[in-house]
């Protein structure tokens, strides 16, 4: 597994990059393979970078050739507010000529069980019945207590290596939700973690700790055969040893020319 972090100023900074980097993984991936699989994360921090794949960045990929699928979803109506789906349509694939059969939504209105069989179903179908379904790319976020996708710290969803997706009942929200199992994620292509924010300093040291890490969910986020790229601002970076932001994006294009 090959792994890099890249430090940026702000949240506009690093969105800029990530929808540079997603775009242009994506016409790589369409270029060789004909077809870009990504899966997204739920939360506040990738709503720019979702924004920007809607607009400046519109124009840059072949959509009609993307399928998209969520990391995990809240088991709440596709038009709530608290929808993961509705954040990214609303704000990027009601923008983009991407055909409506391209999106695989979590049907989180279903029964959790019902809704995460139906959503295994999907995936197979897609991925042609492979085992294990392996993404070109997944976006992820990490929580203040570690957790990432609906995966929290101390559950038996970690221990689930037989299904592709599960309900899961966050205590802390009081809520259902449906979730990528580990051995889906660690199985993409290339991950890519947007972390934000200096409520998440302190637990992202303790992730990037090699004697903490796997206490956490984030911290079991390791690759078969892929690279996990971090892409943290300055908030969220300051209890880290710092390469310098300045040379952030710089670096980067010399990583993944």
């Amino acid at each position: 597994m090959k792994e890099e972090s890249y430090t940026f100023t702000d949240m506009e900074s690093l969105s800029q990059m990530a929808a540079s980097m997603v775009t242009t993984l994506a016409a790589g991936t369409i270029g060789v393979n004909g077809i870009f699989s990504i899966a997204l994360s739920g939360g506040d921090t990738p709503v720019r970078l979702f924004a920007l794949l809607g607009s400046e960045y519109s124009h840059s990929v072949q959509w009609r050739h993307v399928h998209v699928f969520w990391v995990d979803e809240r088991c709440v109506s596709k038009d709530s507010g608290q929808s993961n789906f509705k954040r990214a349509y609303d704000s990027w694939l009601s923008r983009v000529p991407i055909p409506a059969s391209n999106i695989h939504r979590i049907k989180g209105e279903m029964e959790p069980e019902i809704g995460a069989l139906q959503y295994e179903d999907a995936m197979r179908d897609f991925f042609g019945g492979r085992e294990i379904p392996s993404f070109d790319l997944i976006i992820l976020g990490v929580g203040e207590d570690g957790h990432t996708a609906s995966l929290f710290p101390g559950t038996s969803s970690l221990e689930d290596k037989e299904r592709l997706a599960i309900p899961v009942y966050a205590d802390k929200h009081k809520s259902w939700r449906i979730t990528l199992t580990l051995p889906v994620l660690n199985n993409a292509d290339h991950i890519l973690f947007l972390v934000t924010g200096a409520s998440k300093a302190e637990i992202l040291s303790n992730i990037f700790d090699p004697e903490y890490r796997r206490r956490y969910p984030a911290g079991l986020i390791q690759p078969a055969h892929g690279t996990m790229t971090w892409f943290i601002d300055e908030d969220a970076a300051k209890n880290l040893s710092s390469k310098g932001t300045a040379s952030a994006a710089e670096r980067y294009r010399k990583a993944f020319p």
